[in-house]
């Protein structure tokens, strides 16, 4: 089984990755380096990749054998979900291993931009002098504003009380407070009220340039700016506009519309000329800690699902809880969501003589996934012609040994 690692992926996922029987691991250090990868994609079975990487559906058509994609980051506007889906590809990300990473630097970058840290560093650099508290405040007792209570607004929240703060939050979802946190009904209400604002949201049409003049003139007279979320949540030229006016203190900007593909290539922002700006290069999730946890996080679900069937998270496929089988082998088909799919794998089933030992079912997003445990191997015969049926996306079978 032929795993492909890209973009320096932590060793913790090797151990894991090599449980499945069979299991050779490839790496590729460089981000995006599909002339390399090219040759693979007939064999690859699992591909690993983190947030540089872009899977399309072309690419997604010349590996047929592709099974799984591991994203070890959160987001996963680099890959053709839709395309993914169709091609019976399990997307699994790792949502829960970097928060704390995330939340911490969300923190400093408030106490250091509360405090003028950037400005005063830089004219310390030119020789300058900025001793005085103008415009400098503890965060004790200030209002942090999160837009997007997730699992990293919902840590920031918790960091943020621990430390004397008031904690206040807007999401377009119903979320349970924790802690002592507040939820606003309204974004505008909310950078009203905030000293510092903090944005955890997805890459979505509702959140592109969500905020832009208007919203930015709603903040609080010396309020800060933080963006760990997506390039395109905030209106760079406005936020410019909104720093250079002393509207705001300043702001922290980890992610941006344009980013470089490698280190190698030249990075480019009009804030790069603010001194009152920290800019971070989508270092939010970038630590030994996090990395080590994506690694383990992630290749937990591509091991459950290669070798039992198990979906736990994915992002394109509707989960599935499943235990080792008990039978000799085990069928793993993902489907079109059509009236009679099963009774037509049952059919191929039968007509092969393979008894059902136990069915698991689920379905979601025109999907569906079946977990099918077999009496027998099915022949090369039975499994061209799963493959053949009407409907189906991927199948694959796993046969594990008796004493595993």
């Amino acid at each position: 089984m032929l795993t492909v690692l890209l973009e320096q992926i932590h060793a913790s996922a090797d151990p894991i990755l090599q449980g499945l029987p069979g299991l050779r691991i490839e790496r590729m250090n460089q981000a995006g380096d599909l002339e390399r990868l090219a040759p693979l994609l007939p064999d690859v079975e699992i591909l690993g990749i983190r947030s540089r990487t872009a899977i399309d559906r072309e690419l997604l058509e010349r590996a047929p054998r592709l099974k799984a994609i591991g994203a070890y980051c959160i987001g996963t506007n680099n890959i053709d979900l839709d395309a993914a889906r169709d091609h019976g590809v399990a997307v699994f990300n790792g949502p829960f291993s970097n928060t704390r990473s995330v939340a911490e630097l969300v923190l400093s970058h408030a106490i250091a931009l509360m405090r003028r840290v950037p400005e005063r560093h830089q004219a310390a650099r030119r020789g300058g002098w900025l001793k005085d508290s103008t415009r400098s405040n503890e965060v004790r007792g200030k209002t942090l504003g999160i837009v997007g209570y997730g699992k990293i607004g919902t840590q920031t929240g918790l960091l943020a009380e621990s430390i004397g703060m008031r904690v206040i939050f807007h999401d377009v979802v119903a979320r349970l407070p924790l802690g002592n946190a507040r939820p606003i009904r309204s974004l505008d209400q909310l950078l009203a009220e905030s000293d510092i604002v903090t944005f955890h949201v997805p890459q979505s049409p509702d959140t592109e340039q969500m905020i832009g003049e208007r919203r930015l003139a709603l903040m609080k007279d010396g309020a800060v700016l933080i963006n760990l979320a997506r390039g395109r949540v905030i209106d760079i030229e406005a936020l410019c506009a909104a720093l250079d006016s002393g509207h705001l203190r300043g702001a922290a900007i980890d992610v941006f519309p344009v980013e470089p593909k490698s280190g190698n290539d030249p990075f480019q922002s009009p804030l790069q000329s603010r001194d009152n700006v920290i800019l971070t290069p989508h270092v939010g999730g970038s630590t030994i800690e996090a990395q080590a946890n994506l690694g383990i996080e992630v290749s937990e679900k591509l091991r459950d699902y290669l070798s039992t069937g198990a979906v736990r998270g994915s992002v394109n496929l509707p989960d599935i809880s499943v235990g080792p089988s008990s039978a000799p082998c085990r069928l793993v088909h993902v489907h079109r969501d059509r009236p009679g799919m099963i009774s037509r794998l049952n059919q191929v089933l039968a007509e092969e003589n393979i008894n059902v030992s136990q069915m698991h079912l689920q379905t979601g997003a025109g999907v569906g996934l079946a977990v099918v445990d077999l009496a027998s191997r099915p022949s090369e015969q039975a499994s061209r012609a799963i493959e053949a049926l009407d409907g189906t996306l991927r199948a694959f079978v796993t046969c594990p040994s008796p004493d595993t």
